[in-house]
């Protein structure tokens, strides 16, 4: 099920961004079933993977500031924690269409990588426990597996206790 991601046209956003970069990483392919009630949960399941290595990217507003969260899925974000972490105030839930528009993915497929815009980005600092984590690639049912230090690499990410 898993497989080297070669370059090639047709990728996503977040896997063009990883080959440009010569990052080394994995793609998980599964087909997405849109009655499941939770996107992570899904891809965890599907992958076979513990649901505490598969990361939620989840778009906030800090202090009015786009920031993007990266969580693990079986857990939830600790808007107070993730505030803190980026330097403001007070954090909320962005609204999902100014999510999508500025990152250029649909909910459920919202990656770090290879978004239309970067924003900033905070990842829990739990990732580092694991050798690999695995985030969306860019759409529903295909998540990309890498070293947590690389994703914090390419999206310039802050790593912080932001998970509860």
């Amino acid at each position: 099920m898993a497989k080297k991601q070669k370059k090639q046209s047709g990728g996503t956003p977040a896997t063009v961004a990883l080959t440009a970069a010569g990052a080394a990483f994995t793609t998980h392919a599964y087909e997405h079933d849109p009655a499941h009630p939770s996107y992570g949960e899904e891809a965890a399941e599907a992958m076979g993977v513990s649901p505490d290595r598969v990361f939620k990217t989840l778009v906030a507003e800090v202090d009015g500031r786009l920031t993007v969260a990266v969580v693990p899925v079986s857990g939830s974000l600790d808007l107070k924690a993730l505030a803190t972490a980026a330097g403001g105030k007070k954090a909320a839930m962005a609204d999902p269409a100014a999510a999508e528009r500025t990152t250029g993915y649909v909910r459920g497929g919202i990656s770090p990588l290879g978004q239309r815009r970067a924003l900033p980005t905070v990842l829990d600092a739990s990732a580092a426990g694991h050798a690999t984590i695995c985030v969306s690639a860019g759409r529903r049912g295909l998540e990309v597996e890498l070293a947590p230090a690389v994703l914090a690499e390419l999206t310039g990410a802050v790593t912080a206790p932001i998970a509860r």
